[in-house]
């Protein structure tokens, strides 16, 4: 059995009717899920689209925004992770089921975080306290090194320490709106975002990240010292 699915539309070449007049277009379990997980893929990008335009709008605010992107965001890397061998290309199934999603596939396949803190939007906290921010962003800091020191530099391993590392700067009130440090380690992460999970940063890289943490650390004690 084989057929063409696409957005609104199924033509199968060889589709199985049940009693009631449905098409159904699965003949086995492994069928249903693949199926399933299709429907499951063209929700959460058409959700997001819905979500970064009603962010865009100013129709949900930066922490509901940023909550529900993170959920969305987490839930795309989970589900494709499971799939890559049947939907290799996102933007080609993104073309081939016709949806019109630039914002959805700006945010879960080249960004990997939410507008607010790519953008350092966020409302902020008043109650959070500056040492706080500080304390963490030294700890996360330490930590990425310590990773790559340690030749844990795989994507699904570097990349969660350096979206805390952003995550806990954003905290740090007084640093300028366009911190270099941030900014470089902002484009490390979308950089290794779009590799696979299992991607082993190769050596050469390595060493650049690592000579561009240890210099960015360096900055931030600097600012911290001149405040």
């Amino acid at each position: 059995m084989s057929f063409t699915a696409r957005a609104g539309q199924v033509s199968p070449t060889n589709a199985l009717t049940s009693g009631n007049g449905d098409v159904r277009l699965y003949t086995s379990k492994k069928e249903q899920a693949l199926y399933e997980s299709y429907a499951d893929l063209y929700a959460i990008i058409k959700t997001t689209e819905k979500l970064e335009r009603a962010f865009v709008r100013d129709a949900i605010d930066a922490g509901r925004y940023e909550e529900a992107c993170g959920k969305l965001i987490g839930q795309f890397k989970v589900l494709w992770a499971s799939m890559k061998d049947t939907v290799p290309n996102v933007e080609k199934f993104m073309s081939d089921y016709n949806m019109q999603c630039p914002m959805a596939a700006t945010r879960l396949l080249h960004s990997g975080i939410p507008a607010t803190v790519e953008h350092r939007t966020k409302q902020s906290n008043d109650s959070d306290p500056e040492a706080l921010g500080v304390a963490e962003t030294v700890q996360h800091f330490i930590t990425a090194m310590d990773s790559l020191k340690l030749n844990l530099a795989a994507v699904d391993q570097i990349c969660p320490i350096l979206l805390d590392l952003i995550n806990s700067m954003d905290k740090v009130k007084s640093l300028p709106a366009s911190f270099p440090p941030r900014e470089k380690v902002m484009a490390w992460y979308t950089k290794l975002y779009q590799k696979p999970a299992n991607y082993e940063l190769p050596e050469e890289d390595v060493r650049q990240l690592m000579y561009e943490l240890e210099a960015s650390y360096n900055t931030f004690l600097g600012t911290l010292r001149k405040k």
